[in-house]
């Protein structure tokens, strides 16, 4: 039996790879003879997946980690590859549709590069004329409300500046930071009341109104939210497990120890991060 020429393919060449991938996915979804797993999934399924990739992506570049990365790229990759197909089954669009979609939206996009305007102008000014264009694009898919087009599916905290930037660009914003800290402790306020007085479902509500100014106040100073909370989360793990170190250096685990000596050597522990 000859061997199947899809799976040893050492080229470089990109063209050659990627078309590989895409005969490979094809293969995985045949009725007939492809895998049954990947034949029974449909794009609601592999939605999930696509979003976990690409975390996995921004992962990888946290941590500067280019053997990681490349490697996440592909499995992302994948998940284009493997919508595309189901797509191109249904009769809704092609690998080359939707690769010829973002071509030619990034020429038009960019016609300081691919056009006769100049690219004599500042960042912000091609920001600017980045999102006339993009409001040219949504009037012409008829989504000429403000907040139209902002994917649902987005993380919320990312959502939120989104939201928050689209209806700042028809002036629905405030005027400065402070007002935006005012806020945050009004709905601060509002959470402690709202502890002791009102519902579970009301007092997820608040929280909510607290975490959406928060991402206000981010968008004013310039900050990524999510990638705000990704730091934080990281520094809570880093300093946790020298928590941990220090207690196993004592023959203890954190669950013979206690609040305060725990919270003793979490400071420790940032002590030591500063002096290094």
């Amino acid at each position: 039996m000859a061997e199947n020429p899809l799976i040893h393919d050492r080229t470089d060449d990109g063209p050659v790879q990627m078309a590989r991938l895409v005969e490979i996915m094809a293969a995985l979804r045949d009725p007939a003879t492809g895998c049954p797993w990947d034949i029974a999934q449909d794009f609601a399924s592999i939605a999930p997946y696509t979003i976990e990739e690409a975390y996995e992506v921004a992962d990888a570049i946290e941590r500067a980690d280019m053997g990681e990365l490349e490697g996440e790229l592909g499995d992302l990759l994948l998940q284009t590859v493997y919508h595309t197909q189901m797509g191109e089954e249904a009769g809704h669009f092609t690998f080359a549709s939707v690769a010829r979609n973002i071509s030619d939206k990034m020429v038009a996009r960019h016609p300081h590069v691919f056009g006769d305007e100049s690219r004599d102008k500042s960042a912000d000014q091609q920001t600017a004329d980045w999102e006339k264009i993009k409001a040219a694009e949504r009037a012409g898919k008829d989504q000429g409300r403000t907040l139209d087009a902002v994917a649902v599916g987005l993380p919320a905290l990312l959502r939120a500046m989104k939201l928050q930037k689209r209806a700042a660009r028809v002036g629905f914003d405030w005027p400065d930071v402070v007002h935006v800290i005012d806020k945050i402790a009004e709905e601060a306020r509002e959470v402690v009341e709202a502890r002791d007085t009102l519902s579970q479902a009301e007092i997820t509500e608040e929280i909510g109104d607290l975490l959406f100014v928060m991402a206000n106040l981010a968008r004013h100073l310039n900050v990524d939210p999510e990638a705000a909370l990704r730091a934080a989360n990281a520094k809570f793990i880093r300093r946790f497990e020298m928590v941990e170190d220090a207690l196993a250096a004592m023959g203890k685990t954190p669950a013979q120890s206690d609040l305060a000596e725990m919270d003793g050597l979490w400071d420790a522990a940032k002590r030591q991060e500063k002096a290094d």
